[in-house]
């Protein structure tokens, strides 16, 4: 049986020491690096070495990661893991909003940093299992989610929802009205039961709602969210 062949991971950091560190442990933990320290070597290093994930940093000589996440998703959806300094809410909407799947802040710790890189891979092997499945699209209330294509329409529009805001609003809208605790979603989605995540999971929820609607996200504060049922309860 041949070996299974190791995932590839593109980094993008321009600090020296942080990007040399990123290396030694995913080298470490298996995976095939390539590495950049700006946005336009990190386009090129996409474009040559086709990474199965991309670890990316925010502010970057060249052009930022928002640019980078850009050209690279406009190229091939990829999932990106976003590393910034600021914990601005906007920023990290913004990063969202153009392609990033998920976003630590500075400093971070590295087995955290590769907890989510494997967990983005994991949603992504488990996207094309469902993709293979003849399961009907989820529908409630004027949305729409085909996992088989991994599309969402609102009220007949396509929106655009990255990797794990899909898996996020198909985790709520299978159960519509029924709250999902923080902790279940976070283990659903990351596979983490240690407290990781909560953070990437209300940024991610801020994000869907500007996408499907506000009004479509319940807030149960202290427990977690669900799909409005439309009961008004």
């Amino acid at each position: 049986m041949p070996p299974t062949p190791s995932p590839r991971v593109l980094i993008v950091e321009d600090d020296p020491t942080i990007n040399q560190a990123l290396t030694d442990r995913f080298v470490a933990e298996g995976f095939e690096v390539t590495r950049a320290h700006d946005g336009p070597s990190a386009v090129t290093a996409f474009a040559e070495h086709s990474p199965e994930v991309v670890v990316l940093d925010l502010m970057l000589p060249g052009f930022d990661g928002l640019e980078v996440c850009r050209r690279i998703q406009a190229v091939r959806p990829v999932p990106v893991l976003m590393l910034t300094a600021r914990d601005d809410e906007s920023d990290i909407i913004v990063g969202l909003g153009v392609g990033a799947d998920d976003y630590l802040t500075k400093p971070f710790r590295m087995r955290e940093v590769v907890a989510r890189v494997r967990a983005l891979l994991r949603r992504v092997e488990r996207a094309a299992e469902l993709g293979r499945s003849d399961d009907g699209p989820v529908q409630h209330d004027g949305l729409l989610l085909d996992e088989r294509t991994r599309r969402c329409t609102v009220s007949g529009h396509a929106v655009h929802l990255t990797p794990t805001e899909f898996d996020l609003i198909t985790l709520l809208a299978r159960e519509p009205g029924v709250v999902l605790r923080r902790e279940h979603i976070v283990a659903d989605l990351w596979g983490w039961d240690d407290g990781l995540g909560r953070g990437s999971l209300d940024s991610h929820i801020k994000s869907l709602r500007t996408k499907v609607g506000a009004h479509r996200i319940r807030t149960v504060h202290g427990v977690g969210y669900a799909l409005d049922d439309g009961s008004g309860q």
